[in-house]
């Protein structure tokens, strides 16, 4: 039996050395990949705990500011938004938007052009950031911009645009 309590306590030690880790949110890395008009910030990443297959940080945009056209490469992204009111850009011209806020996630595609957008003029946007790689790939584009762009509601097979009406 003994045997087995040691084999328990080196097991825990294991743990305690590679399991959970906490990164305070005084303590992110804003030595990362930027793009004009935000500041991220990383969180999970492999140098800081590890991290195989994700990245994870914030970004915070200014009040009516707006970050320049990019796109992540083969990366998927998730933003989900802490505080203030997202408007999302997207398309070859940034033909498309939609809105986010408080609560909201946001998916954006590998290689799909956008531009985030603090849409507020006095609060700052906050946001989660999480990433399907380490690799801190940020292509900035300098793209031609449409004046007026289409606004793109959410849509899927589950769940209907609110201006349908279901059809028995």
């Amino acid at each position: 039996m003994s045997g087995d309590h040691q084999h328990d306590h080196a097991h825990e030690d294991h743990w305690r050395e590679n399991g959970v880790r906490v990164v305070p949110g005084s303590s992110l890395d804003a030595n990362t990949a930027q793009t004009a008009g935000m500041n991220r910030a990383a969180a999970i990443n492999f140098a800081r705990v590890g991290a195989q297959k994700l990245w994870a940080g914030t970004v915070t945009i200014h009040p009516h500011a707006k970050t320049g056209a990019h796109h992540h490469g083969e990366l998927e992204s998730v933003i989900y938004v802490v505080k203030g009111k997202a408007r999302m850009r997207w398309g070859e011209q940034l033909q498309y938007t939609a809105e986010a806020g408080p609560g909201d996630f946001i998916f954006v595609p590998p290689f799909v052009p956008h531009q985030e957008i603090n849409a507020s003029d006095d609060e700052p946007l906050e946001c989660v950031l999480v990433r399907s790689d380490q690799e801190a790939v940020v292509v900035n584009l300098d793209i031609p911009v449409v004046e007026k762009p289409e606004t793109v509601l959410w849509v899927d097979p589950i769940h209907k645009a609110p201006d349908e009406s279901s059809c028995g």
